[in-house]
């Protein structure tokens, strides 16, 4: 005896934290924290050890277009310095895979507009730093951070000289004694934002961000928008299943259908109401043999519209 299926819908569990639990891992939290060119350029020195008088948006832009058909980015935030140095700095929460080729692609379409249709020379390439904050480890050697930059095989020594530098930052280093107590006391808030991860003596620079943060925290307005966002990030999480469980229903049906089963017979097997079943029998039917269940998918929810 065949056995019995049944779809179940299931709840969405997803549990919203609030605003005041956010780190700067968080998306939110980072893009509200990162529209404050102070906070800024405190976390470019202090991600990178050096110093900079001010900084502007470059171009004012988040968004670099590739040509027509072509993919784009969105950079966390990119800004220019009072001396031309290029900053993009990314933060990344999770590892979702090819991070380095990631930093090549930004690398190429931060370049392009640079340069001035038929212009000759490559002078007016400004020297960039692709900055990617980690909340993992990426390379695995327990270091807060890894700078890389073109070199020669053969003399390793001999810098390339493209005047661009990638550099990977990991909130969960270990190699305290070999880094700069203002990094590993800012990576570590970056991590948990809170006054907990405050060391009592810190970088004032640091104790601006964890300022910042706070005043993001608690303001009722930024909550607000905060709980708007989430709401609709949760109903397209939802939208999402929604359509899996309900492909997968369609593609059940198909089989059965495929193996000769009547209406009747596949509405008991499947455990679904009448109602569920036989629409997508019947459209189902109109496409035998191919079954495709995409197109089954979109000419129920077409017929639902017209509806």
């Amino acid at each position: 005896m065949e056995e019995k299926q049944k779809i179940q819908i299931t709840e969405d569990t997803d549990v919203l934290t609030p605003l005041q639990k956010l780190n700067l891992t968080d998306d939110f939290l980072f893009d509200i924290a990162t529209s404050d060119l102070e906070a800024c350029r405190i976390m470019i020195e202090l991600a990178l050890g050096i110093s900079i008088h001010s900084i502007r948006w470059k171009e004012g832009q988040k968004v670099i277009h590739n040509i027509p058909g072509k993919r784009g980015i969105r950079m966390d935030f990119y800004v220019e310095d009072e001396i031309g140095r290029i900053f993009d700095v990314e933060m990344q929460k999770r590892n979702e895979g090819n991070l380095p080729k990631r930093t090549r692609f930004y690398q190429a379409l931060v370049d392009a507009p640079l340069l001035e249709r038929g212009e000759k020379g490559f002078d007016n390439l400004n020297p960039m730093y692709i900055v990617v904050i980690c909340n993992f480890d990426l390379y695995g050697f327990k270091k807060y951070k890894y700078t890389f930059e073109n070199r020669c095989e053969e003399e390793p020594g001999l810098i390339m000289g493209d005047e661009c530098k990638k550099v990977f930052l990991n909130t969960k280093g270990k190699n305290d004694s070999e880094t700069e107590k203002s990094l590993i006391d800012f990576l570590h808030f970056v991590e948990r934002s809170s006054k907990e991860s405050l060391p009592q003596e810190c970088d004032e620079r640091l104790k601006y961000l964890y300022e910042s943060v706070e005043k993001i925290k608690s303001n009722e307005q930024i909550g607000v928008t905060y709980m708007k966002m989430e709401e609709r990030d949760r109903l397209i999480r939802e939208e999402g299943v929604m359509k899996g469980q309900e492909m997968k229903l369609i593609d059940m049906v198909c089989k059965k259908m495929k193996k000769g089963k009547s209406l009747q017979e596949i509405r008991e097997e499947l455990e679904e109401d009448m109602d569920t079943i036989r629409p997508i029998y019947e459209i189902a039917g109109e496409m035998a043999p191919d079954y495709d269940t995409s197109e089954i998918f979109d000419k129920l929810h077409h017929s639902d519209s017209i509806e």
